[in-house]
């Protein structure tokens, strides 16, 4: 399946995640356009946000993490976008400090994504795998 991976992309822990996690992913047979590998710092924010599109555009899935006190807005904005395109979103959270109340992470997120994991502390290779599992149709969520 084509990918697009929305998350945060701006420490060197977040950037060495997003590249584990997608080559993960296409260990498992998928397509992955993760924004990181496209856009360069220097690039205006025009090219960025003309890339970003593009790769939304292209994929089939949108594999967003919402990790954070708060989701970083920059996902948002591309969960919205796909929900908005019709595209299956899968959204997660490793974050191991939850919401109080029935939505441990957004409402507006959660309600508007087809399936929503919850690992907190997950490793990278579990988390593939229950992406995967998602998106190859065999869990509900």
């Amino acid at each position: 399946m084509k990918i697009y991976m929305a998350g945060p992309l701006f420490s060197t822990a977040e950037l060495a995640f997003n590249r584990r996690l997608a080559s993960l992913l296409r260990e498992k047979g998928h397509d992955v356009f993760l924004p990181q590998e496209h856009e360069q710092r220097k690039d205006m924010p025009a090219a960025i946000f003309a890339s970003d599109v593009r790769g939304l555009d292209w994929a089939e899935a949108v594999v967003a993490c919402l990790d954070g006190a708060d989701p970083d807005s920059g996902t948002c904005w591309e969960l919205g976008y796909a929900y908005a395109m019709k595209k299956l979103s899968i959204v997660y959270r490793t974050d191991f400090r939850l919401f109080e109340g029935s939505d441990k992470i957004n409402l507006m997120m959660t309600e508007s994504a087809d399936h929503v994991i919850i690992m907190p502390t997950a490793d990278i290779a579990e988390l593939a795998a229950e992406i995967a599992r998602r998106l190859d149709g065999r869990s509900e969520g």
